[in-house]
C-alpha cells in the first residue's frame, strides 16, 4: 500500500476539519438551524470528515449533495472512506475495548481491496 499512497490520496493543501463529525456532534440553536459541537480540530484532507462523518450512520443525503455542489469530490472517494475510517475505529477499539476488532478487521480488508481495485484510482 505504501508504494501506492501517492496514487490513492488526490493531491490538495490541508484543510481545517472538525475531527469528529458524525451526528452525534450536530445540534440545531434555537432558529432551527445547525451548529457543530465537539470538535477534535486538525488541519488535514477534507476527505476525511466526509468520510468520518459515514461511520456512524452519516446525515441525510442533502448534507453530501451540498457539500459536492460547492467542493466536488475527488473519483474515488467511495474507495477511500474505509481507509480514512480505519484510524477513529483503532481509536474506539483502544478507548472502548475489542468489540470493535471484529468490524475494523471486516472494514479494514474491504478499504484495501476497494482502493487496490477502484480503476478511478
Amino acid at each position: 500500500m505504501y508504494s501506492k499512497i501517492d496514487s490513492i490520496f488526490p493531491k490538495e493543501k490541508p484543510s481545517l476539519v472538525h475531527g469528529d463529525l458524525w451526528s452525534g456532534n450536530v445540534i440545531c440553536n434555537q432558529e432551527g438551524k445547525p451548529c457543530l459541537i465537539d470538535p477534535a480540530v486538525y488541519y488535514g484532507h477534507r476527505e476525511m470528515d466526509l468520510a468520518f462523518s459515514r461511520l456512524f450512520g452519516g446525515f441525510d443525503t442533502r448534507f453530501y449533495d451540498a457539500y459536492e455542489s460547492i467542493i466536488p469530490l475527488e473519483p474515488g472517494f467511495e474507495s477511500r472512506i474505509g481507509i480514512y475510517n480505519l484510524y477513529p475505529l483503532l481509536v474506539h477499539l483502544n478507548l472502548f475495548g475489542t468489540a470493535y476488532l471484529p468490524g475494523i478487521e471486516k472494514k479494514s480488508s474491504n478499504a484495501f481491496s476497494n482502493v487496490f481495485f477502484d480503476p478511478s484510482i
